[in-house]
Order: structure tokens, then sequence, then C-alpha cells
């Protein structure tokens, strides 16, 4: 499914700034599994995320999707591959078009777009459905500017977006991070729905501990650009967010904050 051979991309290389962001970094996800990733802040999480989007090309390593290097596909020719959900409530949907609107355009994802965005009524019938199973009522606002909705609703909508096509790869990049409690446990609940009855391929990004722990059948922990820690489902279902501090207080040099990891 997705298979990430020794990649490596470093910003600002050969200068004083220079950033080695990932570092010879392997890992392989087979056909449904929903891996975590935790971390602490400049660990590579969100750069892996961008690496296999396309959004920053690798230095030197192969990233493979269905067994078809990628390496060298610009973003908007890997969305047919690929759907992902941004910690910024704002970033995955268009805020001036109606909520069917986006959804037309998230169904076009990786197709040749025209300059219209027509619709039928079997069409806007689909939409009602899928949008009834976010419980939140927006099958009643197809015509409501996505702007008007709330962090929460535009977030649950994203969500409903990215898995719309059956992507090959779902991508989360914290993205309960910006919510309050209440809309972020509504969000990560409509996660595990939408991951578990779509079969999707999924790599999530979180600094929330129990929430890398209740999700997914796999975890990983990075460090300055590594996986320096891999927990397989039978571990994983062992592991407690103690646990998991323990493993990082291993790991040499590194100095963490409990409580920004569990933010």
């Amino acid at each position: 499914m997705l298979k990430i051979d020794r990649i490596s991309k470093t910003f600002f290389a050969g200068t004083v700034n220079e950033r080695r962001a990932l570092v010879e970094l392997d890992l392989d996800l087979s056909e449904g599994d929903f891996v975590t990733v935790i971390g602490s802040n400049g660990a590579g999480k969100s750069t892996l995320l961008n690496a296999i989007a396309g959004r920053y090309f690798v230095d030197s390593g192969v990233i493979e999707i269905d067994g078809k290097k990628v390496n060298r596909l610009k973003e908007f020719q890997r969305a047919k591959y690929i759907g992902r959900v941004f910690q910024d409530p704002m970033a995955g949907t268009a805020p001036n078009l109606t909520i069917e609107q986006n959804l037309a355009l998230a169904l076009r994802r990786g197709q040749r777009r025209g300059l219209g965005l027509a619709l039928g009524s079997a069409q806007r019938e689909r939409f009602r459905t899928e949008l009834e199973s976010l419980e939140l009522g927006l099958e009643k606002r197809l015509p409501a500017k996505v702007g008007l909705l709330s962090g929460g609703q535009r977030q649950a909508l994203s969500l409903l977006m990215s898995g719309f096509t059956h992507p090959r790869i779902l991508l989360l990049d914290e993205h309960t991070a910006a919510l309050d409690p209440q809309r972020a446990a509504l969000v990560t609940d409509l996660t595990e729905r939408i991951v578990q009855q779509g079969g999707l391929t999924t790599l999530m990004v979180t600094h929330n501990m129990e929430q890398a722990l209740r999700l997914g059948n796999r975890l990983i922990m990075m460090h300055e650009g590594r996986i320096v820690f891999q927990a397989s489902a039978e571990q994983k279902r062992e592991l407690t967010v103690p646990r998991l501090l323990e493993e990082f207080s291993k790991i040499k040099g590194a100095s963490f904050d409990d409580r920004a990891l569990l933010t």
C-alpha cells in the first residue's frame, strides 16, 4: 500500500539554519492499517505527511503508493491517491463556496475539472445522505457558505470530504488540535467511524497520546526525523500513557514536556 524507503529531507541545507527534518526514514503501511504518529515539536511528523502528499519533495529515498513510485509527482498529481485533513479547520475547505460545491470539488479530486460545478439531483441526494452521517444537520444546509460553519463543523466536513472518494491513503495532521474538547471528541469519534467503514489506510499525527493509543492498530514515535519506537497492534493494546512517556525518556539526550505532548 504505502512504502517509504530511506527518505531524507533537509531544509536550508548548507546554511546556519540547516535542519534535518527526515533522516533515512523507513515505514510500511499495509491495506487497512491505521497508524498513529506521536513525537515532540520538530520531530518531523508533519514533514513526513507533507512528503507523502507531495507538498515537499524528498532529497533522497523512495515513496511508493500501490507499488507506484510517486517521488516526482506534484501535490495535485498525488491527490487522486491521497485524502488529507489539516490542523487548521480553515485549510481543508473553500469558505466562499457552499457546502454542496465543496463536496462536488471533493468528488472530482484527481480528475480534470471544468469551469462549472453543475450539480444534479442525484448528486445532491448523495451529499445529503453522506452529511446525515455526521449528525450535525448539515444535510439541511447544502446552499450555505462553508465560511459560516463553526470550526468543528468545518473539520467534520473536511473529514467527510477527505474520505469521499475512498483514497488509497488518508493523512490526518493533528486534525483535532485546534478544536475545543467537545468538538474534538466529536471529530475523533467521526474519524474512527469513517476509517472503519471505509477500510481506509490512515496515517494520523497527534500530540494527544491518549488519542494515539485509542485509535488505530499501530503506533510510531518520531524524534529528530527518525522513527525511534514502533508498536504493533498487539503491543499497542498493552501500552499506556506513562509507558509512552517512559519510552521518550529512554531517548539519549531528549527532553520532553509531557504537558505539551498531551495537548
